[in-house]
């Protein structure tokens, strides 16, 4: 009897043991499971200057884009890199004062067209410049992109920014010459901050014949072409004009709402006044607003925006188009803020030239010097959950077969209960 109660004890002292290893592997299981989703929280650190300096470089008129995700690999995963940095840009900030969505990023020299497509169906067209493909905007002012995939790879006519490296001779010939005049900057090389050229931006700022833009602003400007239907009439010297806003079109082709420069032969009549603002031939960044040059008026408005013109006399008329540039501007200029991590760092020396503007392709902070070893942790946490899974269920097996074999049979060889 005596020895029977002592088996009993150790039955229940086994299967007490059994519910604890069972708590045990069911805390291993949890650690592995959550072990990556802790380390790809860490992995990065977002800008914080996105929501203070962001907000006054958007009301500027800068744009925000892609260039990509730490420890996500373009070549491996294009479509997941451009969805999860096209996630942290919409979580952080809009895009444009044009548009909230992000339709520029940049991509490496390597991909395949099939890549870039699968770029695109996450909703990017522009895909930065040099990018190898064998379809190409602006690489020179004759390139004029004639489909929406010759925006995958624009080109980077004016060089760069940074001190040292930019030529200024060379980017005077280019926008001479007229198109569009990409170029490049980037704030920061490892821990060396980048110096810029005041030489080049003394330059630029006394070019009247350019139009200071961003890459999605300029893709947005060009695929109204795809949407090119307006409403116009004149009575009792009233001219009224309007640019349809196809929803339908815009989404399309992918492209924001910006102001478009139509023209209007509007013979030998003046213009009084307007719902439109005026504007002067100096003005060189989008905004709606109209000015006359003789008999040619040239209005600058948002698609939807219906606007009118008082005249002096009631004369025939004629719509002609859209100018090539904002303002009917011979050449346009878009700089790309390459690998922005730290807006800050890449944008405050900039605040006093604010006819410049930039489209900043954000990428968050990576791992700091000195944790590179936390994903190395995360895998030993991994291994050493399943190892120990492992042992512990052995462990539980051999327990519970000792306790059976403690328990006396009887003598029909079942067990005495």
């Amino acid at each position: 009897m005596v020895a029977y109660c002592q088996n009993v004890v150790m039955l229940k002292c086994a299967i007490l043991r059994h519910c604890h290893m069972r708590l045990l592997v069911l805390a291993m299981l949890l650690s592995a499971t959550f072990a990556p989703t802790v380390l790809a929280d860490v992995q990065w650190e977002e800008d914080g200057w996105l929501a203070t300096i962001g907000e006054e470089r958007l009301e500027k008129g800068d744009e925000f884009g892609c260039y990509g995700m730490p420890n996500l690999s373009w070549k491996a995963d294009p479509g997941a890199v451009a969805l999860e940095c096209r996630e942290y840009v919409e979580n952080r900030i809009d895009a444009s004062k044009w548009g909230s969505n992000p339709i520029s990023t940049y991509t490496p020299s390597d991909l395949t067209a099939a890549q870039h497509t699968v770029i695109s169906n996450q909703g990017f067209s522009v895909h930065g410049d040099e990018t190898g493909q064998s379809a190409t905007a602006w690489h020179d002012s004759q390139n004029i992109p004639e489909r929406e995939y010759d925006w995958f790879d624009l080109g980077r006519r004016g060089g760069s920014l940074e001190k040292g490296i930019a030529k200024i001779s060379s980017l005077e010939s280019e926008l001479d010459a007229g198109g569009l005049v990409n170029m490049y900057w980037i704030g920061r090389i490892h821990d060396a901050t980048v110096r810029h050229d005041s030489e080049v931006i003394e330059m630029l700022s006394k070019r009247d014949d350019t139009w200071f833009t961003t890459w999605g602003e300029a893709y947005s400007y060009w695929a109204v072409e795809r949407c090119n239907s307006f409403n116009h009439s004149l009575e009792n010297s009233i001219l009224s004009f309007e640019s349809i806003d196809s929803v339908a079109c815009r989404a399309a082709s992918n492209a924001w709402n910006v102001p478009i420069t139509w023209v209007a032969n509007i013979s030998g009549a003046n213009v009084l006044d307007s719902t439109l603002q005026q504007i002067e031939v100096g003005d060189r960044n989008s905004k709606e607003g109209w000015r006359q040059e003789g008999s040619i008026l040239y209005i600058s408005v948002l698609a939807g925006n219906e606007v009118q013109f008082n005249l002096t006399e009631d004369v025939e008329y004629d719509i002609l188009g859209r100018t090539q540039f904002f303002n009917n501007k011979s050449a346009a200029l878009t700089i790309g803020g390459h690998s922005t991590t730290d807006l800050f760092l890449w944008s405050k020396r900039f605040d006093d030239h604010e006819f410049l503007k930039f489209t900043w392709l954000l990428t968050p902070r990576g791992l700091e010097d000195g944790l590179e070893w936390l994903p190395y942790v995360g895998i030993g946490v991994l291994l050493l959950s399943v190892s120990g899974i492992w042992l512990v269920l052995k462990k539980d097996a051999l327990a519970y077969s000792k306790a059976e074999e403690l328990m006396p049979e009887g003598e029909s060889g079942e067990s005495n209960g």
